[in-house]
């Protein structure tokens, strides 16, 4: 009885990945012009962004170091505007399957939401390659031991976003990846109600 409880579990969780992944792979991004972000574009629209939003997203796709103290230092400067911030590694597939959903709704919405990455577990090279294919119209924090995903409270899967009120409390922990722009507008609108 013990072993087919065991093997049942064991088919289940494979199941939940391959269906995951599946899923994830399907959701891509085709290749091509079409498709393409345009980080220039994003770039001049949030430079209308108020303070502290347009410092923020005047360092655009950049990786950057300091840690958990640089990054609370960056939410403490945020206070008053509601936050968006997504743990994502260069080598997880449901990552690369909402990358295109942030970059534009983040592009869209980024007068008025902050948006931060956050890069864990990740190595600096592998992930500075997918900011070059994927560019972001926020910077991302570099978090090798995962201390910032801890300190915001995020599980240790991957994708994760975790939406910050304008106090600077969590609203809302989304684990996964959103299927659609409309599911993260949706969960800003009603978490963060910026």
């Amino acid at each position: 009885m013990r072993r087919a409880t065991v093997l049942l579990a064991a088919v289940a969780v494979a199941a939940f990945v391959v269906i995951g992944l599946t899923q994830a792979l399907h959701n891509q991004p085709k290749s091509g012009a079409a498709t393409r972000f345009d980080l220039a574009q994003a770039q001049r629209r949030l430079a209308a962004a108020p303070a502290p939003l347009n410092g923020l997203y005047a360092q655009a796709n950049q990786l950057l170091g300091g840690g958990r103290k640089a990054f609370e230092q960056r939410l403490a400067e945020l206070k008053g505007h509601p936050v968006v911030i997504n743990k994502w590694a260069s080598w997880c597939v449901p990552c690369r399957a909402e990358f295109p959903m942030l970059e534009n709704v983040a592009a869209r919405r980024g007068k008025t939401v902050a948006f931060v990455g956050v890069n864990g577990t990740d190595k600096r090279p592998a992930a500075l390659k997918f900011l070059r294919e994927r560019p972001l119209p926020y910077p991302s924090y570099e978090d090798p031991r995962e201390s910032i995903a801890r300190a915001i409270e995020a599980p240790a899967n991957y994708p994760i976003t975790v939406f910050v009120d304008r106090r600077g409390h969590t609203a809302f922990i989304h684990p996964g990846s959103f299927r659609s722009e409309a599911d993260l507008d949706g969960d800003i609108d009603r978490y963060l109600k910026p």
